[in-house]
This record gives C-alpha cells, sequence and structure tokens, in this order.
C-alpha cells in the first residue's frame, strides 16, 4: 500500500528555545483512517500544520503526497495543496461571499468549468443538509452550519488527503454526526485519506482506523 504522508525524525517548533514535536517518525497509507489525539497544547495542531506545508520542520524530513515538503518550491506546494482537503477548527470561510461560492472555492482555484463547479456544490451541500442555504453568507449560519460547509468545501475538488483539526470539536450532536458520516463515507466511498485531530475518537465510528497519540512532544502509535 503507498503511503501518503512519512515522517522521519521529525521536529517542529516555533521558536529555538521550545521544541513542540521530537524526532517523530511514523507514516499514513492511502486509504487510510488515522487520528491523531492528545490534550491541548501537545502539539496536535503543530503537527497537522507541518502536513499542508505551513510549518516548516526544524530537523528531519516529511514526504506527503510523495513531495518532500522540506525542499518544495511555493508553486509545487500550491499544486500539492489542489490535492488536499483542510478543516479548519475555526472553519475559515469567506465572510463576503456567499455558502455556495464558499464551498466553490477549491474548484475555482482547480480551474473547473462553472456548471461542473456548481454541479458539485449542489451535490455537497445537498449532503450537508444545507441546499436551501446555499445564497445566505456565513455570518447568518450557526457554527455548526459553518462547519458543514468547510467541510462541502474540503470535499469539493475529490482531494486524495483531508486534513481535519478538530472538526466538530464546538458543535452539537447533528452537526457533528454529520461531519463524521462525511469523513467516514470519503474514506469509504472515494478511498480518500483521512487524518483527524482530536480530543475524543467517536465511538459511533464503524469503520477501521490508526491512532497516534501525542504526549510530551512524542508522538507514538496506539494499538
Amino acid at each position: 500500500m503507498d503511503k501518503v504522508i512519512v515522517a522521519k525524525d521529525l521536529t517542529l517548533a516555533y521558536n529555538e528555545d521550545e521544541v513542540i514535536i521530537k524526532e517523530a517518525s511514523f507514516s499514513v497509507d492511502s486509504g487510510s483512517f488515522v487520528f491523531i489525539t492528545g490534550a491541548s497544547g501537545s502539539g496536535k495542531s503543530t503537527l497537522l500544520k507541518s502536513l499542508y506545508g505551513a510549518l516548516d520542520s526544524k530537523s528531519g524530513s516529511l514526504i506527503v503526497g510523495g513531495v518532500e515538503l522540506d525542499k518544495i518550491s511555493s508553486k509545487k506546494l500550491d499544486f500539492l495543496r489542489r490535492h488536499i482537503g483542510i478543516v479548519f477548527q475555526d472553519y475559515k470561510l469567506v465572510k463576503e461571499w456567499t455558502i455556495e461560492k464558499n464551498v466553490m472555492l477549491p474548484l475555482i482555484i482547480s480551474g473547473y468549468a462553472k456548471d461542473v463547479s456548481g454541479m458539485q456544490v449542489q451535490k455537497l451541500l445537498s449532503h450537508v443538509k444545507l441546499n436551501h442555504q446555499a445564497g445566505k453568507y456565513p455570518l447568518e449560519l450557526s457554527g455548526g452550519e459553518q462547519q458543514r460547509v468547510a467541510m462541502a468545501r474540503a470535499l469539493a475538488h475529490n482531494p486524495i488527503l483531508i486534513l481535519a483539526d478538530e472538526p466538530t470539536g464546538n458543535l452539537d450532536d447533528y452537526s457533528s454526526q454529520v461531519i463524521w458520516n462525511l469523513l467516514e463515507g470519503a474514506n469509504n466511498q472515494l478511498k480518500t485519506t483521512i487524518v483527524v485531530v482530536t480530543h475524543h475518537i467517536p465511538e459511533s465510528l464503524t469503520i477501521k482506523y490508526k491512532h497516534y497519540h501525542i504526549e510530551y512532544g512524542v508522538v507514538y502509535e496506539v494499538s
């Protein structure tokens, strides 16, 4: 099975005095579902940032999608990100754009035709139960609805990898279940590789998953 992510002796830090992740070595198989857990401040989000090139490694190596991130050009990083879907804890929706246009953003960046983009957006908004909100703006929606929009946006361009940072952390039960169903469906049906940072692994999941835990900067696999 191909590896979508390979980290070897990966060390991450925001400054010289404070190492967040210490010499981590781990891998993520193509088509797998992976959880990364740890206490608040343990480095979960820091590790996730490194996986989409938002934080350079201090030492070691990190390969994502067959590309070494410590040697990547900005042009190649932009290209890699077109194949990654990211779900942020704070949604990061464009407040001046409608819900429909927010979901369409990755398709616009990738140069999809307008009619193809429109059909894909309609399908995804139906999946997240928000077709009726397509013409509204993010601030007119609840937090749970905004996260469902962010989830639809992450899936819009059929990414090979989805990185999700506490995707259900502040959501009601209904929105949380919609998010988990979407992630599970993407993994099951589309074979999308899923990496989720979370405090709590939901008991409702029926799929097999791999579990990494971070403690005192050390990343280890939980059997």
